[in-house]
């Protein structure tokens, strides 16, 4: 699998060759895509950090982004680190917006920070209003994607497909990529209580009108008996019922979290982090033959052998 990279500095575009892999990740929520090389720098290479850079696997584009890091080693070898345009959704802003969509949401910031707009899909729900103030841009949207899985069931992903925004409903993001035992090389799986597993929910929300902190808490007793307490504390929204909140958390933590992840699995560029695979595995205490969701994807191409590391989540992978 041949893989071409290409940077523009001003008017000159270079076509540097990887002294190794190039590694490119993505992962579902809250982070930009990555990608990742170490060159052997001359006289005629000149590049700097804010350069535009793409990677093209196969012929096919795959990714583009910005410099934003080198590292020198001894050997003179430069580490180059790039990330898409989603990370400019760390800087920091307030929005107070009224009857918008998630989708109107991203168009908003996306048109204030210059940002590449491709396809994103309607969400349909309209959030009554936000006040966010100093938030970072990527809470803003995806508190607003969460409103909208919460009062839809609709979870979408949001994600840079190649220099343009883009939002599409997980329903639309299936993959006819197998994994299982024959394309997997090895797996990793895990059973834990110790992150995301709560037994007992208090929220609390600040009543104006009586000038008093109102408190909504459920528990299950008998794994409060198996697990000794562990507790969710935190503050809701004004106008959110507190009970019903706290009901849906306690459905969804309380359990033990499954993660799973995938290494060496065979690489396909059509794989990002928010697709769905399917996986027919055998692991420990449970088969897993479904429909599974991405949560993170590393992609890695080392001499012209391209291999793909897998986090995934869904059928009673949870974490």
């Amino acid at each position: 699998m041949d893989v071409h990279l290409y940077i523009q500095n001003g008017q000159t575009v270079y076509e540097p060759v990887a002294l190794d892999s190039v590694t490119w990740e993505t992962k579902r929520k809250g982070e930009a895509g990555k990608c990742s090389f170490t060159l052997l720098p001359d006289s005629r290479l000149k590049i700097e950090e804010g350069n535009a850079i793409r990677v093209d696997v196969g012929g096919q584009p795959v990714f583009f982004g910005f410099i934003f890091e080198r590292n020198w080693s001894s050997g003179g070898q430069m580490q180059v680190t790039a990330y898409d345009q989603l990370r400019y959704l760390k800087n920091k802003d307030s929005y107070n917006y009224e009857a918008k969509t998630a989708t109107e949401v991203i168009r908003m910031i996306a048109g204030d920070f210059q940002l590449n707009v491709g396809e994103l899909e309607d969400t349909g729900y309209v959030i009554e209003s936000r006040n966010m103030k100093d938030k970072g841009l990527f809470d803003i949207i995806l508190d607003a994607l969460d409103l909208t899985m919460i009062y839809t069931g609709n979870l979408f992903v949001f994600y840079d497909d190649v220099g343009k925004l883009a939002l599409k409903n997980i329903e639309n993001m299936k993959l006819g990529i197998t994994i299982d035992n024959q394309t997997a090389q090895d797996y990793d799986f895990k059973i834990s209580i110790d992150q995301n597993t709560y037994n007992q929910i208090k929220l609390y929300q600040d009543n104006e009108q009586t000038k008093k902190r109102d408190v909504y808490m459920t528990k299950h007793t008998e794994n409060i008996n198996k697990w000794g307490i562990l507790q969710l504390n935190e503050s809701v929204d004004t106008g959110v019922s507190g009970q019903e909140v706290a009901e849906r958390y306690l459905a969804l933590y309380n359990q033990p979290t499954r993660s799973l992840s995938v290494k060496n699995a065979f690489g396909d560029v059509r794989v990002r982090a928010g697709c769905l695979l399917p996986v027919f595995l055998d692991v420990r205490e449970m088969q897993v033959q479904n429909y599974l969701l991405i949560e993170a994807v590393t992609h890695t191409i080392d001499q012209g052998i391209h291999t793909m590391d897998l986090t995934l989540k869904g059928a009673g992978i949870n974490a």
